[in-house]
């Protein structure tokens, strides 16, 4: 005796490939409208007060309240340096993932079509990429090794990096920006001839 009949596979599409292509467990998505995101969110911009001056020695003060008054200018020294990186960061993050979403997108839109759930997808990409090399360029100036409370260690960015590369992997598989995650990517067909069907017209 006959079983019952099996239901036909899943025909989806996605846009730039009008129903001539089979895309398995896929999703339909209509045209991206979305624009540039506001990048000041991720990066917001960090005011940066006076750097603070070193204070000099009063006339007649005790050795102990000039030292007490050194240690609190270098604690607010050393607050102040951190901001100082911390702006310099966010306004360099700003217009690196600003460049990163002039560059793919465009290629996105052209490769494999994007829609309008992709958009956090690319956002997070942009601002994981501004932040690997981020971390990379203070690398470069701070070193793999630092000075720490008990002596030279490992500079924490290394781990901060290999989290953020880590995360970055899977962006680059699911939007398929490398040779490797591209061939698992259906490619988008513009193939505009007068038999073809918008399913979004």
């Amino acid at each position: 005796m006959p079983g019952p009949a099996k239901k036909p596979a899943l025909q989806v599409v996605r846009e730039g490939n009008p129903g001539k292509r089979a895309i398995p467990e896929s999703v339909t998505l209509p045209p991206a409208t979305f624009g540039d995101p506001d990048w000041s969110e991720a990066f917001p911009k960090v005011k940066l007060p006076s750097k603070p001056a070193r204070p000099r020695r009063r006339k007649g003060e005790k050795v102990g309240t000039w030292e007490t008054r050194i240690r609190q200018f270098e604690r607010r020294l050393a607050a102040w340096d951190q901001l100082a990186v911390s702006a310099e960061g966010s306004e360099w993050g700003r217009a690196r993932a600003t460049a990163e979403w002039a560059r793919v997108v465009p290629v996105l839109r052209k490769s494999v079509g994007l829609g309008d759930p992709d958009w956090s997808t690319v956002v997070d990409y942009c601002v994981c990429t501004a932040r690997v090399e981020w971390c990379e360029r203070r690398l470069s100036v701070e070193g793999l090794v630092v000075q720490g409370d008990r002596g030279m260690a490992k500079n924490p960015l290394t781990t901060i990096v290999s989290q953020y590369r880590t995360q970055l992997k899977t962006y680059i598989r699911e939007l398929g920006l490398s040779p490797s995650a591209r061939t698992g990517v259906p490619p988008r067909e513009d193939d505009d001839g007068p038999d073809d069907e918008d399913p979004f017209d």
